[in-house]
C-alpha cells in the first residue's frame, strides 16, 4: 500500500467550482496491474477543460492546495452530469514501475520507464494495467516519454485522415503549439504539403526556422490572401482547427473555395471540389462562425483522438505508437515553459499562467519533485 496525493476538480449546483489535493492509500497492484510512480504530466488543454473550464479564474479564492472559482450559469446548465463528482483530472503521464501484480506482462515492467494515458496522472502514484503502459526506448526519461500520447498521436492521426480520406495537403491551426511543432516535422517527413496558420511574425519565424514552407500569420493585413496563396500552392482541402470558435474555419473554406472555383464558370452552388474541417481544439470556446461564401460542396466536423484511433483499429494504432517510440526525441519532441509541483499548480500565479493557454508554452506537473 502507497500513500497518494491527487489532483481533483468538482463542481457544484451552486456554481463553485473546487480544484484541491486529496488524499488517499492505493492498494497494492494485482494480476496485470502495476504501481507507477509518476515522474511527469503534461498540462493539454484538454486537461484545462476538466480543471477548469470557463471558470472565472481570475477572481478565483487562492488558498495552500484550494482554488475555489465561479462557473458561469450557461457552463453548470451544460454540465449538469459532473455536478458533484470529484474527478482526477491528467490525461497522460509517465513515470517508473514500482511495484507489479503477479501477471508476466506486469512483472516484466518493473523498474521500466513507461508512458501511459489512463487519466489521473495528477498525482505521486498510479495503478494502471500493464498491457496500456508503452516502454519508453532505453535512455529516454519520463519528461521526455511524458506528452508521448496526446499530441504525437493526434498530430499522426491528421495525417493518416488525410491519406484515408483522399487528400493530398492539409491546413493547420494554432500550427505554432507543441503539436503544431510536431506536425511540421511529420509532413516534412512523409512529403505531405503543409499550411500552417500562426497569430503572430515570431510565431512565422519559428516555424520557417524548422524549415517549414508555407506559413501565414492571421494577425497580418494580408491573411485572407497569404492564405489563398498558401492553399493554391498546396492544394489543401483539408484542415485542423485547433482555435474552434470564431471565424477561421470559415476563412479557411471560403479560402479553398476561391481556389476551387478559379477560373470556372460560375455555379450558384459552387465548385465541385470537396473541402472539410475538422475542429479538435476550443482555444476560443465562442461560436463558430460560418459566412456561407463556399459552395456546398463541404464540411465541417469533430475530432477526436480516442474515437477515430478506434475507427481505424489495433493495428494502425500500433504503427503509429511504434513511430512515437522510434522518433520520440526528434520527431515527436516536447519542450516545457516550466515544470511546477502539484502544490504549485494550485498557486494564483501559476495557474494563470498555465490556464492562458499560451501557444508553445506548456507546462509539466512533476508530482514527486
Amino acid at each position: 500500500m502507497v500513500s497518494n496525493r491527487q489532483l481533483v476538480s468538482t463542481l457544484e449546483a451552486d456554481g463553485l467550482l473546487t480544484v484541491t489535493l486529496r488524499d488517499e492509500t492505493l492498494a497494492d497492484p494485482v494480476g496485470h496491474e502495476v504501481l507507477i510512480r509518476i515522474e511527469g504530466a503534461p498540462i493539454n488543454p484538454s486537461d484545462l477543460g476538466l480543471l477548469f473550464g470557463p471558470a472565472d479564474l481570475e477572481n478565483a479564492q487562492f488558498s495552500p492546495g484550494k482554488i475555489v472559482a465561479k462557473m458561469p450559469e450557461g457552463a453548470v446548465r451544460a454540465m449538469q452530469a459532473r455536478l458533484g463528482q470529484v474527478l482526477p483530472v491528467g490525461n497522460e503521464g509517465a513515470g517508473t514501475v514500482i511495484a507489479a501484480g503477479d501477471a508476466p506482462a506486469a512483472q516484466a515492467l518493473l523498474g521500466k520507464v513507461v508512458a501511459v494515458i489512463p487519466g489521473a496522472m495528477y498525482a505521486q502514484y498510479r495503478i494502471v494495467d500493464a498491457r496500456a503502459c508503452m516502454v519508453l526506448p532505453d535512455g529516454a526519461t519520463a519528461e521526455q516519454g511524458a506528452a508521448a500520447f496526446v499530441n504525437p498521436l493526434t498530430a499522426l492521426c491528421f495525417v493518416d485522415a488525410l491519406k484515408r480520406e483522399g487528400h493530398k495537403a492539409l491546413v493547420h491551426t494554432a500550427a505554432a503549439s507543441n503539436l503544431g511543432q510536431m506536425l511540421v516535422r511529420i509532413c516534412q517527413a512523409d512529403g505531405v504539403p503543409l499550411v500552417n496558420i500562426v497569430r503572430s511574425p515570431a510565431q512565422v519565424a519559428l516555424l520557417q526556422g524548422m524549415g517549414a514552407e508555407y506559413v501565414v500569420d492571421s494577425s497580418a493585413d494580408t491573411f485572407a490572401a497569404d492564405l489563398v496563396a498558401a492553399i493554391e500552392a498546396t492544394g489543401a482541402t483539408l484542415a485542423f482547427d485547433a482555435i474552434g470558435g470564431g471565424k477561421i474555419a470559415g476563412q479557411i473554406l471560403h479560402a479553398m473555395e476561391q481556389v476551387a472555383s478559379k477560373g470556372a464558370a460560375f455555379s450558384r452552388y459552387g465548385s465541385d471540389a470537396f473541402k472539410k474541417v475538422y475542429t479538435y481544439g476550443m482555444l476560443d470556446t465562442g461560436p463558430t462562425v460560418l459566412n456561407r461564401t463556399f459552395g456546398f460542396s463541404w464540411s465541417l466536423s469533430g475530432f477526436l483522438l480516442t474515437p477515430y484511433m478506434a475507427q481505424i483499429g489495433a493495428e494502425a494504432v500500433e504503427g503509429l505508437r511504434q513511430r512515437v517510440r522510434d522518433e520520440l526525441t526528434t520527431t515527436f519532441a516536447s519542450h516545457f515553459k516550466a515544470r511546477i509541483s502539484l502544490d504549485e499548480a494550485l498557486t494564483r500565479d501559476v495557474a494563470l499562467a498555465y490556464n492562458a493557454r499560451a501557444t508553445g508554452e506548456k507546462y509539466l506537473i512533476v508530482p514527486n519533485g
